[in-house]
Order: C-alpha cells, then sequence, then structure tokens
C-alpha cells in the first residue's frame, strides 16, 4: 500500500505534489521505485508539518524537520536524500512559478562519511559461480557480474535486447538512457544454456517478451534477485546485494588496467566523479587515472 498524505493537507497542496511526481516519472524518467520513494520521503515531511501549506512553509519548518530526524536516529545518507526529495519539491515549485522564493534552498545537508562500498575478492566471486547453481540463478549472477548492469536493468532486459551472437545487450539505465553492453564467451553459453531450459515454459505459457522470467513465464522481480544474492553471501559469510555485484564488477575491471573512462561506459554513468565514488580503488590509482586523462 502506497503512502497517503496527511488528512489536513489540502487539496491543492496534494495536486502540487502529484504534478511534481508525474514531472519526474514522465519528464525526468525516473524509476517507480524512485518515484515511491520521493513521495515516501514528502509524506513524512507533510506528516511532520501537520497542517502547514505549501505556500506557508518557511526555513524554520525545514530547521525543525532535520532537527527532527538527527533526533529520531536517521542516518545521514537518509537525511540527505530526504532533504534532495524536498529540495527538488521546492526548486520545480519555483521553476513553474507556482511560488516566488524558494524556502528550501537555503536547506543544509549533512556532510557524508566516506564509504567504501562493498566488493567480493575474485575468489569470492568464482566460488559463488562454481557452487552449482540451479541455471536460472547461475545466469542472473553472471550476467551481473559480466555486464555490470543494475537490477532494474536486468529485470527489465528484454528478450529482444539480448544478442548472443555479437555477444551484447541493450539496457536502459537511469532516465531511460539507452546503452550497450558486451558480456564475455562464457556469460553467453550460460545465458544460451538458460534459455535452452526454458524451451518447455515457452512451450507451455507461450514466449515472453522479457528475458528472465519465472515458472510460467512471468517477468521475475527485483525482489527475487536480491533473495538468490543474499542466499549466496551467506555462503561466503558476507552480506551482499546485487549493488555488491556490480560495484565488484567495476572494481575488477579497474584493477586489471581498464580505463577510468570506459568502465563509465559501462556502468551508464553520466559524470566520471560517480565512477570514481562507485569503485572501491586506491588514491594513487585514483590520481595516476586523473592526469592520465587531464594531463
Amino acid at each position: 500500500m502506497q503512502d497517503e498524505l496527511p488528512n489536513k493537507t489540502t487539496e491543492k497542496d496534494v495536486q502540487l505534489i502529484s504534478d511534481y511526481l508525474g514531472y519526474l516519472e514522465y519528464e525526468k524518467g525516473l524509476s517507480k521505485n524512485t518515484i515511491l520513494a520521493y513521495r515516501s520521503d514528502l509524506v513524512n515531511f507533510f506528516d511532520f508539518l501537520n497542517d502547514v501549506e505549501i505556500f506557508n512553509i518557511t526555513r524554520k519548518d525545514f530547521s525543525n524537520y532535520t532537527k527532527f530526524l538527527y533526533k529520531n536516529g536517521f542516518s545521514p545518507f537518509s537525511i540527505n536524500r530526504k532533504i534532495a526529495s524536498i529540495k527538488g519539491l521546492f526548486k520545480f515549485l519555483c521553476h513553474k512559478k507556482i511560488i516566488k522564493i524558494n524556502p528550501a534552498v537555503s536547506i543544509n545537508s549533512p556532510k557524508l562519511p566516506k564509504r567504501l562500498p562493498k566488493v567480493l575478492t575474485i575468489s569470492e566471486i568464482e566460488a559463488i559461480l562454481k557452487n552449482n547453481l540451479p541455471i536460472d540463478e547461475l545466469a542472473i549472477i553472471e550476467l551481473l557480474y559480466s555486464s555490470g548492469v543494475r537490477v532494474s536493468e536486468l529485470v527489465d532486459l528484454k528478450l529482444k535486447n539480448v544478442d548472443l551472437t555479437r555477444k551484447i545487450i541493450k539496457v536502459f539505465g537511469k532516465g531511460s538512457k539507452e546503452r550497450v553492453v558486451p558480456i564475455n564467451q562464457k556469460c553467453v553459453d550460460i545465458l544460451k544454456k538458460y534459455i535452452r531450459q526454458k524451451e518447455l515454459t515457452v512451450l507451455k505459457y507461450g514466449q515472453s517478451e522479457y528475458f528472465f522470467t519465472d515458472d510460467k513465464a512471468k517477468k521475475i522481480s527485483r525482489q527475487f534477485v536480491y533473495k538468490i544474492i543474499k542466499k549466496q553471501g551467506q555462503l561466503i559469510n558476507k552480506q551482499i546485494s546485487p549493488h555488491t555485484i556490480r560495484h565488484t564488477f567495476a572494481t575488477h575491471l579497474l584493477e586489471h588496467g581498464a580505463d577510468l573512462r570506459v568502465v563509465q561506459e559501462l556502468l551508464g554513468h553520466a559524470s566520471i566523479i560517480t565512477t570514481q565514488l562507485y569503485t572501491h580503488i586506491s588514491k594513487k590509482t585514483l590520481r595516476d587515472i586523473y592526469f592520465k586523462i587531464n594531463g
């Protein structure tokens, strides 16, 4: 069930928030999960304000809300995300000339501690891939590690966008940006084996447009992927997620000499700064790559 806006929120405020979320979905191309996260953050904010209308919100309201979040034990990462959601709404309202002054412009975001992502060693990822997995689980993990795609890109991958002859897949990332990602021969062989095993499902239920499907030819969920990754992590005594596999993909490429720009393209990052933060490599290596790129 989706969060409902507080009862005291005016119909006009509700409409403005709905317009903003619609803008994020249809004009900015954000995923449904991201939209739900933004919506939840805004619901929490207006719930805190109780009966203050959007047009009457002041800087003090934002300050009080931030203090409330700190007091209730929210992490700097959670507070940062909530503030970003609120700032986004008021920036949108200001841009549309619905409000003249943006009261959220001066909200201070908490400083985030530097947190390096978890990655697996080559021996750990090999141990998982050699663990006599069911073919569907093996295909999912192998593709994640061979391509570095996001879990949302994997579950949305369509059959028509997988070209095993040319060893490429076409995925659609954040903002529906299309990119073509190469895969290696080992991954191709496993995906072919997965397709052969799915032939009986296709005969019984018909062909799905999605590449990864369940036993009834229905598109798999993100939760399914998280579950199988979590289970494999337990076998090597690590808490991991599909994002861990993505970090591992990028890290192993960089450790073996891949150019940072190439990794940026493969990951689908708009900025190379994101790629630098995304990967677990030494400061010296980053410095060497930076001067190689920038002279």
